[in-house]
């Protein structure tokens, strides 16, 4: 079944691919193509990795200092990298993985880029941080500005949760009003307004509203179920004139992967503009990944304020928020709006930035993200209906997503149907397979242009084996 969503023809679950540039050349650098060479398999074993981490457990709350690395979700030890290169990545016990976290995005054209790694050893001969001006933060503002809809004017920030927390600052301070809505699910960063009802870790864990928020912090937060336009109308009806803003992942990633069903970012385009009310995409996942110019671009629909992270600092730690002028001319020391920030802007993030879009906009590279990611995940889904479990699962360009359920999953209700304990299964059998998953059943997954057509077929193959054996 398939609808229009701006104008383009997009399936439930399954997209089309963008047409951005042309047909991935035969010629392209074989920096892209470049296969890992994979040495005969070693005996897995996760003995290092138990050490360090047991240690880490005395020294770090959890033993981590983000709670979904802790592995508590899928069980069995949680393994410590050692390195990176390309799509494979190595844990201290030597074991290799072909890896479809990539960070959690930001890795969308490899681990450790040899041009990027260049570019920023030569930017640290001059400093890695300045707490002043640079002229690489005017070039990635350019280069932001000009790929995405709705960005004018952007301000570079840290994280992704601070731009989150900076952007709905900003919506309240232009609309004069306090009320926002966010989608059961969707997670905006671990700021305050967004621990309600948040996907991400929160839901990898199955926690409750986190303590330590107060009730306060929460009271103006409104939510509603992921494409389900009739309970926005219904809150915009007992609401009126005092919602802000709409804020969305407009592809879920932090439920898993779930698309936005039919006529959805149209309906809240339209309801958001006929109330007053700033509509915000949350791209820090799909900015960049699902088109060059985002979720937005794919899709046609402009929002007025975006949020942007991972990529744009090509993994450095980054975050930045832009939209139209006239609603960015409220932030200091331009207008009354604060918020500031020591490090943003700094000259590492913004040289990796730089390198990693000036790449992604060579000539065919969402044409090969959108192949190798179709392959990966129709061969998964074939490979797990063959073997009997229930499946469902789909992909947008270098971003795909499964669970153990037979689907549809509109929202988050329906992606807890998903059979957790099969999914530890799997993902314990694929670890010991030497593919790398997100230990959490409600993560997306992320390919790159480095994974080649082998690490896919490895990676299918090691499904099949795995399927057979949950």
């Amino acid at each position: 079944m398939a609808a229009t969503i701006g104008g383009i023809s997009v399936g439930l679950g399954i997209p089309c691919s963008t047409k951005l540039s042309k047909r991935f050349s035969s010629s392209r650098s074989s920096r892209v193509r470049m296969a890992v060479t994979v040495e005969e398999k070693k005996n897995f074993t996760l003995k290092k990795s138990e050490e360090a981490f047991n240690a880490a457990k005395e020294l770090m709350p959890g033993g981590v200092n983000s709670p979904v690395r802790a592995f508590k979700s899928v069980g069995g030890q949680p393994i410590v990298i050692d390195s990176v290169k390309g799509s494979h990545m190595w844990d201290i016990d030597g074991n290799e993985y072909i890896d479809y976290v990539g960070s959690w995005g930001p890795a969308i054209i490899g681990h450790a880029d040899d041009e990027v790694l260049a570019a920023l050893a030569e930017t640290m001969k001059k400093g890695t941080s300045f707490g002043a001006p640079c002229l690489l933060e005017n070039t990635l503002a350019e280069m932001v500005i000009s790929a995405v809809p709705s960005i004018e004017m952007v301000r570079f920030v840290n994280s992704g949760t601070e731009a989150c927390m900076g952007v709905l600052r900003l919506a309240r301070a232009f609309t004069g009003r306090e009320r926002i809505i966010k989608f059961e699910g969707c997670y905006h960063g671990h700021a305050d307004p967004f621990l309600v009802k948040a996907g991400s870790g929160v839901a990898t864990l199955g926690l409750p509203d986190s303590p330590g928020v107060p009730k306060g912090a929460t009271y103006e937060t409104l939510t509603a179920p992921y494409n389900d336009i009739s309970a926005v109308e219904n809150l915009f009806e007992s609401q009126k004139g005092e919602i802000a803003a709409i804020i969305l992942e407009p592809v879920v990633g932090n439920s898993g992967f779930i698309a936005p069903k039919l006529e959805f970012l149209d309906a809240i385009r339209k309801i958001t503009k006929e109330n007053g009310t700033l509509l915000i995409f949350d791209e820090v996942m799909t900015g960049f990944r699902l088109s060059y110019g985002g979720a937005q671009e794919y899709f046609g629909i402009t929002p007025d304020l975006t949020t942007l992270g991972k990529i744009i600092g090509g993994g450095l730690p980054v975050g930045a928020y832009g939209g139209r002028r006239e609603i960015m001319e409220m932030v200091a020391p331009a207008g009354p709006m604060y918020q500031a920030g020591t490090l943003s802007g700094n000259p590492l993030a913004m040289t990796a930035g730089i390198h990693t879009l000036k790449r992604l906009k060579e000539p065919g590279s969402y044409e090969y993200l959108d192949k190798i990611t179709k392959k990966l995940i129709q061969g998964i889904l074939d490979a797990g209906k063959k073997a009997g479990h229930a499946i469902c699962g789909g992909y947008i360009s270098g971003m795909f997503g499964f669970f153990f359920t037979d689907g549809p999953v509109y929202n988050f209700e329906d992606a807890k149907k998903s059979d957790a304990a099969k999914f530890a299964r799997f993902h314990r059998g694929m670890l010991e397979e030497g593919v790398y998953f997100a230990p959490s059943q409600f993560e997306a997954g992320f390919t790159s242009l480095a994974h080649t057509s082998e690490d896919i077929q490895r990676t299918i193959a090691a499904a099949e084996k795995v399927f057979q054996q949950i």
